[in-house]
This record gives C-alpha cells, structure tokens and sequence, in this order.
C-alpha cells in the first residue's frame, strides 16, 4: 500500500482528481484512454466487483484505516493521495462524500447491437442532462428489471461523478452505450419502441399491448421540452402516465421508474 501525504495543490498525481474537467476525464478522442471518477467507498466497491480498473485513490487520512480499509488492501498497486480534509475539498473544489474517491479506467463502450442481442427492455435517453435524473433513471433501470441503457449523444455522460454517485454504482451494474442511428434501427434487433410523451395518439401505461411485446425500447426525453416531435412521430407507440388532481406529468427520473416497473412486471 502506497499511501502518499500530500501538502499542496500542485502535488505530482492529483491532477487526476483536481485540475481535469469532466470532458478531458472522458478523452471522446481516445476513449480506451478515458478516466472516471467513482465518489464513495460503497460505490467504488460496486465499481471493482463489476470489473472496472483502479487507477488512484484520494481518501481522507481517518478512512484509511477505516471505511476504505478493505478498498485500498484490494488495490495495493495503486497510489492513496491523503491529506488534511480542508486541503482535499480545496483540492477538489467540493467536500468527499464519505471521504473517497477512485479514479478509474473507463472501459470502451459495447456496441448497440451488444446491448440489444439478449435484451427484452430497453431505456432509451434522449437529450436527458441533468446529472441527478441520469443516475436517478440508471437505479431505477436496474433495480426494476430493465435489460440495457442507450443514450443519445446530447445525453449527459453516465460516468459523470455525480451521476455515479447518485446511481449509488448501478450505472456499473446494467450494459449501456451510445445510440447514433435513427430510433428506428432497433427494429432491426426486434424492438418496437414506446415514446414516454403526452399527446392525442398516447395510450395509457397500463396498455395490454405494451406488456404484449417480446421487445420493447422505452424512449424518456428531456426534462423540460420532452421527446422531439419527430422521436415520438417515428415510435411504435405513443405513452402517457395516468394522473390524478390535475397534474399532467412526473419528473423524467420518477416518470422512468413507474413505467419500467409497469412494463416489466
């Protein structure tokens, strides 16, 4: 173990958690080159069992021997950054949540076709950035059934720190990856899709139709425009939420949670 007390800002090997942003953390140019940061140990602990490569740790000085004991002994190999708590949350420019964080090897992602061979549900983002409402949409997806995760490129990145954090690691537990053809490619793995969206030809959750299909693409939109018109003009079905007391809609991370436990159950 390799733990290294750092008194400055500027200290060899830090960068990692202090002066990279979220895109240079990403490396879009160089994907097998990317870098993500994993916030917590229970996350991190997530992160290794599913597999995902270790790279440094930043732990306050009192974890070390306590909650992140069993971390740094599964990852002897690599360097422990600690400091003074006050020099850390400078250092990051906000306070460790549980007092951790792991940078660690983003892995390239899987190809759509991949994600869809052995899939029977399916998330599809489209334009969701709130990093809250990703990791909100990634539990819920896991936790209730749902096979795979696809995102539009104007989607905010998974791997985002906070949106781990939110997910409490399951974006580490569900295949994802981008989507950049048309939504009606899927057809070609023998998805219809559903377009979560209020209009004239929407059809109630509860539809038998929906849970009637071997394959189905759930597509969530933004939070404040929803779905473009021309995503819900080329989805199979058009999906409303029933409500009550005149409220017409959920936030699109409670909204994703009610139909993936309608459609999959």
């Amino acid at each position: 173990m390799a733990v290294i007390e750092i008194s400055s800002l500027g200290h060899p090997g830090v960068e990692l958690f202090a002066t990279l942003t979220e895109a240079q953390l990403r490396n879009r140019l160089e994907p097998d080159k990317g870098i993500f940061i994993a916030e917590s140990p229970k996350v991190i602990r997530v992160a290794l069992e599913a597999g995902y490569e270790p790279l440094a740790l930043l732990c306050e000085r009192k974890h070390i021997a306590g909650d992140a004991a069993d971390i740094i002994a599964r990852c002897a190999d690599i360097p422990v950054y600690t400091g003074e708590r006050d020099l850390l949350a400078e250092l990051t420019g906000y306070a460790l949540t549980r007092g951790v964080l792991c940078a660690m090897r983003r892995p390239v992602p899987p190809s759509v076709e991949e994600v869809c061979r052995q899939a029977r549900r399916l998330v599809v983002i489209d334009g969701v950035v709130d990093t809250t409402n990703i990791g909100a949409i990634f539990r819920s997806a896991a936790a209730l059934g749902m096979d795979g995760v696809l995102l539009t490129r104007n989607s905010c990145d998974p791997l985002n720190r906070r949106a781990v954090r939110v997910s409490m690691g399951s974006v580490f537990l569900i295949p994802w990856t981008w989507l950049d053809a048309p939504l009606c490619e899927l057809s070609r793995w023998g998805f219809r899709t559903a377009a979560m969206a209020l209009s004239e030809q929407s059809i109630p959750l509860d539809h038998p139709s929906l849970k009637a299909e071997p394959r189905l693409a759930v597509v969530l939109g933004t939070e404040g425009d929803g779905l473009p018109a021309e995503t819900i003009a080329d989805a199979d079905y058009v999906v409303k939420i029933p409500m009550a007391h005149g409220v017409d809609s959920l936030n699109v991370a409670a909204a994703s949670a009610v139909a993936f436990w309608e459609l999959t159950h």
